[in-house]
């Protein structure tokens, strides 16, 4: 049986890592004979960041009014995931990137089946380590990381390969209403924000309980 969870993310989004996190733990919960295949969708919350980046503290005190409002806010989001096994290492970021280069690279990476570990190493790259994933290089390296080329990912960065498809899919995003992320569409049922693991447990059993197999073969009821 083979539910399908599309993610509406942003690589910059803390709450979104936060999110995916407590996905996977409600995922690991299910029946062995589910398979929940995840498929990633692009939005980004800074679309107009230069492709450099900005200092993270003089943009988060300009978004924010303060840096030591910033700090608050990025004190919360490591207490509401003190249970998701994720290190925040806020001090370790110098810039707020531009992510559409890693957008792009998602969808390099889900040709050859690699988008959800890409998707986990982005993260973690970003929140975890410091790392700028707005650079190129840097992308890349994460991406022979998980096992894709290195090479092919420069190459495909270098290009404007995929740019118009990211936009596309951001474009259709805001037409559908979306606002905010993260936002995850589990076989048709919106689950908007980092819900509890027992919130996604739920909508998970739901999803499965809409699939009727017989014989092998999976039907949507």
């Amino acid at each position: 049986m083979t539910c399908t969870v599309t993610i509406t993310s942003d690589f910059i989004c803390p709450w979104c890592l936060i999110g995916e996190r407590r996905l996977e733990q409600a995922i690991s919960k299910l029946p062995n004979d589910v398979v929940v295949e995840q498929k990633w969708h692009p939005f980004e919350l800074n679309p107009d960041m230069p492709s450099e980046g900005v200092n993270r503290q003089a943009y988060r005190s300009l978004e924010f009014g303060s840096w030591e409002r910033s700090q608050r806010l990025d004190a919360h989001t490591i207490v509401a995931a003190k249970d998701d096994n994720i290190r925040f290492n806020y001090g370790a970021i110098d810039r707020t990137p531009n992510t559409l280069l890693a957008h792009r690279l998602m969808r390099f990476a889900a040709v050859q089946g690699l988008a959800t570990p890409l998707a986990k190493a982005i993260f973690s790259a970003y929140f975890e380590h410091g790392r700028d994933i707005g650079d190129a290089s840097v992308l890349a390296d994460i991406a022979a990381e998980i096992e894709l080329e290195r090479a092919g990912a420069i190459a495909f960065l270098a290009s404007e390969s995929e740019t118009n498809e990211v936009r596309d899919a951001e474009r259709a995003a805001q037409q559908w209403g979306t606002r905010s992320v993260p936002l995850f569409d589990i076989d048709g049922e919106l689950v908007s924000g980092a819900q509890s693991v027992e919130a996604f447990e739920a909508a998970l059993s739901r999803a499965v309980d809409r699939v009727g197999c017989s014989d092998g073969a999976c039907t949507v009821s």
